[in-house]
């Protein structure tokens, strides 16, 4: 069985009769995990290896893990620091915030490993224009030339640890202060203008980037669709202008941002139709079995090779991991930047 291309939730911290039944669909691609899933690293372990053991290929097991105030499994996990508070140790210090954007990627990505994740859904690549307060700190800098930098460092950590990047939101999410799991955001923007905004997306794709997410964004100038709906953006701008090869991931069409395209599977339809590889529906699971059955699947074979991409590597478990010498470094990396009392957020 191939991997179909919708990614769904679950409700508890244990698979559900009803949740094996709905994972083992077709048209299901992957599993995307919340606090609500998580008790602590054993019970995650085995949970991502129930999961992984429902189908062949396994499905693709997900997480948004950022760090700050979006971490969704924390102790016994490290608490990560927001990308903003790596941005400022690069204007203090610049070679010291390239190496502690890698390790904090390595760290993010080397304990999920560990539990069996395969895939954070990481890194931020939005400019902070101090516009958007569902970005805000999840940016790494106002500059996008320094967010390139450090997100790309971000992803080679994450490529040392054995997983993926998944970079978020294309074309930018920045520079519009609604919140698309609300509202719907517009930016009026001429093309010209979002450029900018673009760059750190091209830096981490001529780096090899895996996977972009896509913003629940429209953008006037380019197409009257959302960026998630629209092929003018996922197959003119993001696949023939900027050559881009990896998967591409709808944001969470249970979104308000979402609504524009109607119900759950005319939002899913026309997000397959402009050029995503994989939809994520979360949090309705109604919505999310009234889509199953109307989606062909499984996803067409270049997008199959696509998504084969992301199941992470072989990795050390957590004991093996905690007791290596990059564990130990990384861990006084970090906490010997955000113990100095000049790195705060509330400076």
């Amino acid at each position: 069985m191939a991997l179909g291309p919708l990614m769904l939730d679950m409700a508890g911290a244990e698979l559900s009769a009803a949740d094996r039944e709905l994972f083992a669909h077709p048209a299901v691609g992957g599993v995307i995990l919340f606090t609500r899933n998580f008790v602590d690293h054993e019970q995650l372990g085995k949970l991502t290896a129930e999961i992984h053991g429902l189908r062949t290929p396994p499905l693709i097991v997900a997480v948004d893990q950022e760090g700050g105030r979006v971490q969704r499994f924390r102790a016994p996990f490290v608490e990560l620091p927001a990308a903003q508070l790596i941005g400022r140790r690069f204007d203090m210090n610049a070679r010291e915030g390239i190496d502690l954007a890698r390790e904090a990627g390595w760290l993010m990505a080397a304990e999920l490993r560990s539990a069996g994740v395969d895939l954070s859904f990481a890194p931020v690549l939005d400019v902070n224009w101090g516009v958007s307060e569902v970005i805000g700190d999840r940016a790494f800098h106002r500059d996008p030339d320094v967010v390139g930098e450090l997100a790309a460092a971000y992803m080679g950590g994450m490529h040392d640890a054995g997983m993926a990047a998944a970079g978020k939101h294309f074309p930018g999410h920045g520079a519009v202060r609604a919140d698309s799991h609300v509202a719907l955001p517009v930016d009026r923007r001429e093309l010209a203008d979002l450029l900018d905004d673009m760059r750190p997306f091209e830096r981490l794709i001529r780096a090899g980037l895996e996977a972009l997410m896509i913003a629940h964004v429209v953008f006037p100038a380019v197409d009257e669709l959302p960026a998630g709906f629209s092929a003018r953006w996922l197959k003119g701008q993001l696949r023939e202008e900027r050559g881009f090869n990896g998967a591409i991931f709808s944001d969470d069409l249970s979104m308000a941002g979402a609504a524009i395209a109607g119900d759950m599977p005319s939002r899913a339809a026309a997000a397959l139709a402009a050029g995503c590889d994989m939809l994520l529906i979360c949090n309705d699971r109604p919505a999310a079995e009234a889509v199953v059955d109307e989606i062909d699947a499984p996803a067409e074979p270049v997008a199959q090779l696509r998504l084969m991409r992301l199941h992470g590597r072989a990795a050390p478990g957590r004991a093996a991991l905690v007791a290596s010498e990059r564990w130990r470094s990384a861990l006084d990396l970090l906490e010997g930047n955000l113990g100095k009392p000049d790195f705060s957020l509330r400076a």
